[in-house]
Protein backbone atom coordinates (compact mmCIF):
# COMPACT_ATOMS: atom_id res chain seq x y z
CA UNK A 1 0.00 0.00 0.00
CA UNK A 2 1.36 3.41 -0.95
CA UNK A 3 2.18 5.83 1.83
CA UNK A 4 0.62 9.26 1.78
CA UNK A 5 2.79 12.31 2.09
CA UNK A 6 2.49 14.06 5.43
CA UNK A 7 0.22 17.07 5.28
CA UNK A 8 2.08 20.41 5.40
CA UNK A 9 1.52 22.10 8.74
CA UNK A 10 2.54 25.66 8.18
CA UNK A 11 1.48 28.18 5.57
CA UNK A 12 5.10 28.42 4.41
CA UNK A 13 5.26 24.65 3.85
CA UNK A 14 2.04 24.79 1.85
CA UNK A 15 3.41 27.65 -0.23
CA UNK A 16 6.59 25.70 -1.00
CA UNK A 17 4.57 22.62 -1.94
CA UNK A 18 2.40 24.70 -4.29
CA UNK A 19 5.52 26.24 -5.86
CA UNK A 20 6.92 22.76 -6.51
CA UNK A 21 3.65 21.64 -8.09
CA UNK A 22 3.56 24.71 -10.34
CA UNK A 23 7.16 24.09 -11.41
CA UNK A 24 6.14 20.60 -12.55
CA UNK A 25 3.48 22.22 -14.74
CA UNK A 26 5.78 24.91 -16.15
CA UNK A 27 5.07 23.93 -19.75
CA UNK A 28 1.30 24.38 -19.29
CA UNK A 29 -0.27 27.66 -20.26
CA UNK A 30 -1.00 30.08 -17.41
CA UNK A 31 -4.72 30.13 -18.25
CA UNK A 32 -4.96 26.36 -17.85
CA UNK A 33 -3.22 26.55 -14.46
CA UNK A 34 -5.59 29.32 -13.43
CA UNK A 35 -8.56 27.23 -14.51
CA UNK A 36 -7.33 24.31 -12.39
CA UNK A 37 -6.97 26.60 -9.41
CA UNK A 38 -10.47 28.01 -9.87
CA UNK A 39 -11.89 24.47 -10.00
CA UNK A 40 -9.97 23.61 -6.83
CA UNK A 41 -11.56 26.62 -5.13
CA UNK A 42 -15.00 25.43 -6.24
CA UNK A 43 -15.51 28.16 -8.83
CA UNK A 44 -16.60 25.90 -11.68
CA UNK A 45 -18.39 28.56 -13.71
CA UNK A 46 -15.39 30.87 -13.73
CA UNK A 47 -13.12 27.95 -14.62
CA UNK A 48 -15.39 26.94 -17.49
CA UNK A 49 -15.45 30.45 -18.91
CA UNK A 50 -11.66 30.66 -18.68
CA UNK A 51 -11.34 27.29 -20.42
CA UNK A 52 -13.41 28.69 -23.29
CA UNK A 53 -10.65 31.26 -23.82
CA UNK A 54 -8.03 28.57 -24.49
CA UNK A 55 -10.11 26.57 -26.98
CA UNK A 56 -8.92 26.86 -30.58
CA UNK A 57 -10.98 29.09 -32.83
CA UNK A 58 -12.57 26.99 -35.56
Amino acid sequence: MAKRRPSPDSLEQRRRLLDRCWQDDCDIDYLILRSRLLRHWGRSRQALSLEQEVLPIV
